[in-house]
């Protein structure tokens, strides 16, 4: 079998970009989930609708998917490569422009305005990152190595959930609540805005597009793909079956990323310190379990590995869900919160490689941004219709529910996708791609 040391220095650039530049792009992500929290009252005012937070995470998840959209398509028409310089420059514009942001003493509810903009915005450039650079990655892996790569670069999202946690906590512990409310949270934002400006100068003296991309180039096949081909037309079997699968996996981590650092705060009565250490935890437990699942899934096959993965979320992740609310400690917290990360959303590890083989190289970077973030949308409108889901089933009920029903999504989305076993992800990526739709025709057929 090929190994690593057998791709050129711009295939290792590509890889490792990929790896680092998606926990950079997680970093911007989790940002205000973790990093504002603490400092809302001073920032947004004490008369803030208790929703903001939520609101503010909101608003980037939103503009993901036309950032999705946006950016895929370009990247499939002038390279992985620019187009992800391109959005990589536009991420650290926002997150520098948060950094900055007044209080609502000088911009009464201006500044909560300003903030879902600017957020809306990165969220814009964030999916066009991920939709150029991981499609990249998967193009230069080694076909046996892109499993493991792909966990290696999605466990890069609870790595950097993980390292907003901890520093949050530290600098918590460091300058006590009132200084970080008044100034700390900003040295986080100027330092995502660093850490994007470093990588913006890594792509443009290090990465190239992979032979596959310059393949397709010169023989002629246009990169213009319409959107009615991918939702309507030729590449609509693979987007639905991917949008079913790929909802399942938000609605997951929606539930036991951003609904359970919410009620750990409210419900356990642990302080916003300790809630950070839990979190940070439980991301790291996740994150180790994600390589090993993008690895798992070239022994056992893709559509496998999902299915179990589902299963287990649907069955266990309610009650681990419940009792990780009911904690009596910050200990038992940190073991419960780690099991039901571990148990749902691990199961991405293997989702850049399997979005990737899903679509051949003139519209896979529009397939993957189109898949993996429209598919957010109607789970990340919880805020908005959660309440009326707790009006029926109850406060831990109604997330309970939703994990099963993640869990089943995923179910449903892996079956109706094909097997991807280990002989069938063997080849070139685009033969990968290719004997997808043949198999799917037979199916048709038959």
């Amino acid at each position: 079998m090929s190994t690593a040391t057998e791709l050129p220095a711009e295939g290792r650039a590509a890889l490792r970009a990929g790896v680092i530049g998606n926990w950079i792009d997680n970093i911007h992500i989790f940002l205000p989930l973790t990093a504002l929290a603490p400092a809302l009252d001073v920032l947004a005012g004490p008369n803030a609708a208790a929703s903001t937070g939520a609101v503010i995470v909101v608003a980037m998840l939103l503009g993901r998917p036309i950032g999705g959209i946006v950016f895929g398509r370009i990247a499939d028409r002038v390279g992985r490569t620019r187009t992800t310089r391109i959005a990589i420059a536009g991420t650290a514009a926002c997150a520098l422009m948060i950094a900055a942001m007044p209080t609502h003493e000088v911009l009464s509810g201006g500044t909560v305005a300003l903030i879902l903009l600017l957020r809306f915005l990165g969220g814009i450039f964030v999916a066009g990152e991920y939709s150029a650079a991981i499609p990249l990655a998967m193009e230069w892996s080694l076909p046996r190595r892109r499993g493991l790569m792909s966990g290696f670069i999605l466990s890069m999202a609870p790595w950097a959930q993980a390292t907003i946690a901890f520093a949050v906590a530290v600098l918590l512990a460091v300058l006590g609540p009132d200084a970080y409310a008044a100034w700390g949270w900003r040295v986080l934002f100027v330092a995502g805005a660093g850490l994007s400006a470093g990588m913006f100068c890594y792509y443009s003296t290090k990465v190239t597009d992979a032979p596959v991309f310059h393949r397709r180039v010169r023989r002629g096949i246009s990169g213009k793909v319409s959107l009615k081909e991918v939702l309507l037309g030729r590449w609509a079997g693979a987007f639905w079956q991917v949008f079913v699968l790929m909802s399942g996996l938000w609605l997951l981590t929606d539930s036991t990323v951003l609904l359970l650092t919410e009620r750990l705060g409210t419900d356990t009565g642990l302080a916003a310190g300790e809630v950070s250490l839990v979190i940070g935890v439980a991301s790291v437990a996740q994150a180790l379990v994600m390589v090993l699942a993008g690895h798992w899934s070239t022994r056992t096959g893709r559509r496998a590995l999902f299915l179990i993965w589902g299963a287990v979320a649907a069955l266990v992740g309610p009650l681990i869900w419940w009792c990780a609310v009911g904690s009596a400690g910050v200990a038992q917290a940190l073991v419960l919160a780690g099991l039901l990360q571990v148990i749902t959303v691990s199961a991405y590890g293997p989702v850049s490689a399997y979005l990737s083989e899903r679509f051949p190289t003139q519209v896979r970077s529009t397939g993957y941004g189109m898949g993996y973030s429209l598919s957010l949308v109607l789970p990340a409108l919880y805020p908005f219709y959660l309440p009326w889901v707790e009006a029926l089933l109850g406060r831990q009920a109604s997330v309970m529910a939703l994990i099963v029903l993640g869990g089943a999504l995923v179910m449903v989305g892996a079956l109706r996708g094909p097997r991807l076993g280990p002989k069938d992800i063997g080849g070139d990526i685009d033969e990968v791609a290719g004997a997808i739709t043949t198999e799917e025709n037979q199916e048709v057929a038959r």
